[in-house]
Parts: structure tokens; C-alpha cells; sequence
């Protein structure tokens, strides 16, 4: 009977203990896009560069690892996580019910509208009548395109690209109507620059809960408590010492973290 005890002692000990004990993280991996500018992007020098991987740099100081990047097309970043390419998702994903059921999602760090963009002077309203026929460009897999599809599918010509990049080129080109995305990422990667001079943002801002979500959260795997745990205190911690608000600083004219 005292084999018994000492078998049932040992193997609660056991138990006990690795749930206590939590992995220790020197290093976390991060996947991004590399090709949504202003926040993840590659450099001229090849390097990565961007909002995203700026706050990244800060989270994985205040956590102290060190951070690896690892470049994944959009289509594929969300199996990527699964797979175990990395541990988290910094890539301007928007938290939705939808990928909730296969991610788990730290807080928001930042909240930005989607907006449509069109030639300046094209007079488009934004509605059903207004864009019938029309064709806009959107990215492919991302929640602007779920709205477009939901909300004008059957009014305009969709036609989706892997990067906003893409899109924007095509618009510039003449190839289609207008574009929808995220309206930081047309103002500082199309509007701001040389392509982009002759057009302009048209209709509203949209940021329905719906289709956008709660915000921009980093993504884990399900059961990943403790790595999401640190994430959501890094970024309350670099919020409190002021290192969010330089960052910010560094690429916006105004405060992208949102209400």
C-alpha cells in the first residue's frame, strides 16, 4: 500500500511541477509580411523595416529574448504559425471572430480605418450605384477584402492581388477603379509617393467591428498563454515608458493606436 502512495506522490509532484514550470524564452520567432508598407516592409539593403517590426524590436526588449524574423506571403502566415515556422504573427493582423477560431490574439496594438482610393476628381460615390461596374483592387485574404466582397460583391468587379503593392500598381496604371485598404497603408505606401500624387482617399473611413475587427493583435498558437501573457504585458509596458510613443512618432503625423 506504501508503493501505492509513493507512486501517486511522485507522479502529482511530477505533474504539479511541469505545469508550474514555464518554458523559458530566450528567443521568440516572428513571422511578418515584409510587403505592407509603412509597417512591415523590405528595405533597398534587403533588411526589414517598418512599424511592425519596430514595436517588435521594442516587445522582444521588454520581454528580454531576441528576436528572429521570418518573411512569410500573406496567404500563407496563419498556417505558417501553425506549422511552428514561428511563434507569433507581427503583420498587421486585424483581430476578427474568424480567425479566433483558429488563433489566439494578444491585445490591439494599434487601430487604423479602411479607406478606398480612386484618381482625384473621379466623383465615385461610395455605394452600390455609385461603384456599379467598377473594378477595385483589393488584397488577397485580408479583411478588407472580406468587406469588399460583403458589402459590394455584387455591384463591382473584385479583383485580388497577393500584395497592396500590386493593387496600387495597377491602379496607377489605369488598370482598375480604385483600391481599398487599410488608410495609413494607402496614405504612407501609394498617396505619399510618386505613383500615388494624382489620387486621393474617397468616401469614409470604415471600421465595423464585422469584418475589422477588434483592432491589430499579434496572433499565437491556441494554448500559447504564456507567450501571449508576455506580448500583452510588453505592450502595456513599452505604452507606460513611452517607447510606443516614439515609435509612433517615428512614422505617423497621429496617434494609430485609436480609442
Amino acid at each position: 500500500m506504501k508503493k501505492w502512495y509513493i507512486l501517486i506522490f511522485f507522479t502529482v509532484a511530477f505533474l504539479l511541477s511541469g505545469n508550474i514550470a514555464a518554458k523559458e524564452w530566450k528567443k521568440v520567432r516572428i513571422g511578418t509580411e515584409g510587403a505592407y508598407p509603412p509597417f512591415n516592409y523590405i528595405d533597398k539593403n534587403g533588411q526589414l523595416q517598418g512599424f511592425d517590426i519596430d514595436i517588435a524590436k521594442a516587445l522582444c526588449k521588454s520581454m528580454g529574448v531576441q528576436c528572429e524574423f521570418v518573411i512569410q506571403d500573406w496567404d500563407g502566415i496563419i498556417p505558417g504559425l501553425l506549422a511552428k515556422k514561428y511563434d507569433c504573427i507581427i503583420a498587421s493582423m486585424s483581430i476578427t471572430e474568424e480567425r479566433k477560431k483558429k488563433v489566439d490574439f494578444t491585445d490591439k496594438y494599434y487601430m487604423t480605418p479602411a479607406r478606398f482610393v480612386a484618381k482625384k476628381g473621379s466623383g465615385f460615390k461610395i455605394s452600390k450605384e455609385g461603384l456599379k461596374g467598377k473594378t477595385v483592387g483589393v488584397q488577397r485574404a485580408t479583411v478588407a477584402e472580406n468587406f469588399l466582397r460583403d458589402n459590394f460583391g455584387d455591384a463591382v468587379k473584385i479583383k485580388s492581388y497577393a500584395t497592396q503593392d500590386e493593387a496600387n500598381m495597377d491602379l496607377a496604371s489605369g488598370r482598375i477603379d480604385l483600391v481599398i485598404a487599410d488608410s495609413v497603408v494607402l496614405l504612407g505606401g501609394f498617396l505619399q509617393t510618386d505613383a500615388g500624387k494624382n489620387f486621393e482617399f474617397v468616401g469614409p473611413g470604415f471600421t465595423d467591428k464585422r469584418w475589422f475587427g477588434e483592432g491589430i493583435g499579434i496572433a499565437v498558437r491556441k494554448g500559447e498563454d504564456e507567450l501571449r501573457e508576455m506580448l500583452n504585458k510588453a505592450i502595456k509596458q513599452i505604452r507606460a515608458d513611452g517607447t510606443y510613443q516614439k515609435i509612433n512618432a517615428k512614422y505617423f503625423d497621429f496617434d494609430v493606436y485609436g480609442r
